[in-house]
Parts: structure tokens; sequence; C-alpha cells
């Protein structure tokens, strides 16, 4: 006997409408399943009227499990969503907008290169650390590279220490975009990258003459000197930026987080900022940098972490538990914490 979820949800008593809207579309598209099956167990958990794990199979359309068919109902089947696949003439058109990007960001790059040039000498001799005039420079390319292109919205910009205060900054990374938006913060932070993008032509030397860090990620020795090296720089009153998850995500869900970022913060004992990426993984996906889309980003600035009295595994789940509560549930991923960079 086909039975459709309603039927049995009726049957059951269960008539609330957000969580019918969760199982239509679980049941007319299992890859949005995740976020359904968790709201069908906080409905197990809290309502009057208990809904069994059988018909909590046979509503998820999982085949093999619970009692009945896995048939879809009309209704469910209606209230699916389409597909997240951009269709062809949508990837030509962000293919051309990312060719337009580039040229556009690498046109902007060339004068202010100019500019950054002439200055380094004098901001050498006189701020050699923390080079403010060249932030400055970073922050216009920035902000007018990706202002045509999308938008950033930044909430909670009340938590962001002074200019002048050290910090660690610690974001999720989705995305190539991700260091372009958060130049929009407007703080001048050092952020770390492997050492071929500062060969990279007029962008890679302009990384280089603000005093980015470079990393050799398969180099032990590279790691802990650049770790020395953050310490250092946060002593003298420079901020510092870090991807704890220690690469871009391919699917946008949170990777657990590596120590490196949080030991540094607690031997130099400054706060860690955490900072929510949202958006930029849908402006241009990792792996797919050929490709940039008009959508928009935000990013949340939560409220400092004290590192006085903790230890880096304790700063390191706090700052992860901050991060994944500006995501989305399906993007939180599982949390774990290793040693490395």
């Amino acid at each position: 006997m086909s039975l459709c979820p309603q039927h049995i949800l009726q049957q059951h008593q269960l008539v609330r409408q957000p969580l019918w809207c969760a199982i239509s579309v679980a049941v007319g598209n299992r890859n949005a399943a995740t976020p359904a099956r968790q709201q069908l167990g906080l409905a197990r958990q809290h309502s009057r009227v208990l809904l069994p794990q059988h018909v909590c199979d046979i509503v998820l359309c999982q085949p093999g499990r619970g009692r009945g068919s896995s048939a879809v109902c009309p209704a469910a089947a209606a209230a699916a969503p389409m597909s997240d696949e951009p269709s062809d003439l949508s990837k030509v058109l962000a293919n051309i907008r990312a060719c337009l990007f580039a040229a556009w960001t690498f046109t902007l790059a060339i004068p202010l290169f100019i500019i950054m040039t002439l200055m380094a000498l004098p901001v050498l001799a006189i701020d050699k650390v923390r080079r403010l005039a060249q932030h400055f420079v970073n922050n216009l390319w920035a902000i007018a590279s990706t202002t045509p292109f999308y938008s950033v919205q930044i909430v909670g910009k009340e938590n962001l220490p002074s200019p002048s205060t050290p910090a660690v900054y610690v974001a999720n990374h989705q995305s190539f975009m991700d260091i372009y938006s958060l130049f929009h913060l407007q703080r001048p932070f050092k952020f770390i990258s492997k050492t071929s993008n500062f060969l990279i032509p007029i962008v890679g030397w302009s990384m280089f003459l603000t005093g980015h860090i470079m990393l050799n990620r398969v180099d032990r020795r590279s790691q802990l000197k650049c770790l020395q090296t953050c310490i250092e720089m946060l002593s003298k009153g420079c901020s510092v930026l870090f991807f704890p998850e220690g690469t871009r995500s391919k699917d946008k869900v949170l990777g657990g987080f590596k120590k490196g970022a949080f030991s540094v913060a607690v031997k130099a004992g400054v706060p860690v900022v955490p900072i929510t990426l949202i958006g930029t993984g849908n402006v241009m996906p990792s792996g797919r940098e050929s490709q940039m889309y008009a959508s928009p980003v935000k990013i949340v600035v939560h409220p400092p972490i004290q590192t006085a009295g903790k230890d880096a595994d304790q700063v390191c789940a706090e700052a992860r538990k901050a991060v994944a509560s500006g995501l989305p549930r399906d993007l939180v991923g599982i949390g774990s914490v290793t040693d490395n960079m």
C-alpha cells in the first residue's frame, strides 16, 4: 500500500505548518533532507503527539527503512525546490563576469602598485611593521574592485577592535573572494598566504610591499617560522588574519579548525575576533574561479574572545562556535581541532 506523507501526518495528528513545509522539501529533494530531518527530530522531541520513527523514515523517502512505501504525494513534489545547479546561460554570464572582474581589478592594481612602490622606502623608514599607508591602498583597491560586482553588508561592526589594537582575526574560508571582502572591514591586518601567491605579477608584489606573511604549507619549519613571525607582529601592535580551516571549503560547509591561530593569540595575549563570511562561496565558488555570480555578501563580526587564562583548545572551540553561529545550520559541519596551521 502506497502511503502519502500528508496522510501519514494527518493520521498521527501532526499538523504544524512549518514542519510540513520542511517535510515537503525533503520528499521532493533529498539534498535538502538534512534541515528537514533536524526539524523532524525537534518535532518528535517537543510535540505532544509522538511521531514514530518509521513515519520519519517514510516521509524522508528512505527506501528499505520503516514500514510502507516511499511514494511521493503530488502536493509534496510540487513544493520541492528546483536544483541549485546553474543553467548553461548563467554559467556563460558568470564566465563573462569573472573575466570583467579580473580585467577591472588588475587595471586598478597597476597605478596603485606604482603608488605603493613610490611609498615603499618612506614607509619602511617610518612604519616598518604595520605599514598603514600600504594597507590604505590595499583597502582602496579591494573596495573599488568589488563594489561594481557585488554588495558587502557588515553586521556587528561595533565588535571590531580599534585599528590600533592588535588582535587575531579568524574567519571561515569559502572563496577566493574572502580576502577582497574582508578588506571592507578596513582594519590593517596581515594575512598568511602561500609563497607562490607572492610571485603573481602586481598583486603578489603588492602583498610583499604590504608585509603580508609567506607560508610554505609543506615545510614544517616554514610553519613554525610563520607562527613566530605572527607573534612578533602582534607584539609590535600589528593584527593578523587567519583562516583556521587551512583551505577553502569546496561545499561552503565549515570545516575543522587548526590550532595555530589560537596558539599565537594565547602566547601574544591578544583577543581573537571571530568573523563569519556568508555568500562569498556563491559569488565565486571554490574550484570554479572562472565563474563569478551576482550575489550579496554578508560579514558578521562577533564579540572578541579574550585569551587570558585560557589555552589554545578552549579559544579554538569558542571561536569555531561563534563563527558557526552566523552560518545556516546546513553549513555548520562537524568541528575538530588539529595542531597544524
